[in-house]
C-alpha cells in the first residue's frame, strides 16, 4: 500500500527496524518508504498507469528468449539497465538491473524458460 508506506516516520521505522520477520536495514526501509513516495509521484504526474510505465520497456510485449542452456540466461540485460535507469530517475530506491530483470522474468515481461522446460511454451502462449 504505497499511500501508507510513504507517510511512514521514524517512530514506524523504529518499529520495523525490531520486526523479525522482515530484512532490517534501515537503508532499506527507508529505500521501501523513499520508493513509495516516488511511486506517488508518478502516479500524481499523470503519466499513465504504472505497469504501462513499466510494459513500454518491452514494447508491452513479452520478449520471449530461446534458451537451451541455464548459462546463457543473463543476469541483467540492457533493457533492464534502461529500467533501473528509469525508475532511479523517478527517485526509486534499490532498483538495479539485476533486481529489474529478475521482477522482468516473475511477471512474464521476459521468458527465460529453458526451451526444454514444460513451462516455456505455456509462458508462450500468455
Amino acid at each position: 500500500n504505497p499511500e501508507k508506506v510513504a507517510g511512514y516516520g521514524k517512530r514506524k521505522v523504529n518499529i520495523l527496524l525490531k520486526d523479525a520477520g522482515i530484512i532490517r536495514s534501515q537503508s532499506k526501509i527507508h529505500g521501501a518508504i523513499a520508493s513509495a513516495q516516488a511511486w506517488l509521484e508518478l502516479m500524481e504526474g499523470g503519466k499513465g498507469s504504472f505497469n504501462d510505465f513499466l510494459w513500454k520497456h518491452v514494447k508491452h510485449k513479452t520478449i520471449i528468449n530461446k534458451w537451451k542452456i541455464e548459462s546463457q540466461i543473463p543476469a541483467a540485460t540492457p533493457i533492464s539497465e534502461a529500467m533501473a535507469k528509469d525508475l532511479k530517475k523517478h527517485h526509486f530506491k534499490f532498483v538495479g538491473p539485476t533486481i529489474c530483470y529478475a521482477f522482468m522474468q516473475a511477471i512474464g515481461m521476459v521468458n527465460d524458460h529453458l526451451v526444454s522446460c514444460p513451462q516455456y511454451k505455456t509462458v508462450q502462449q500468455t
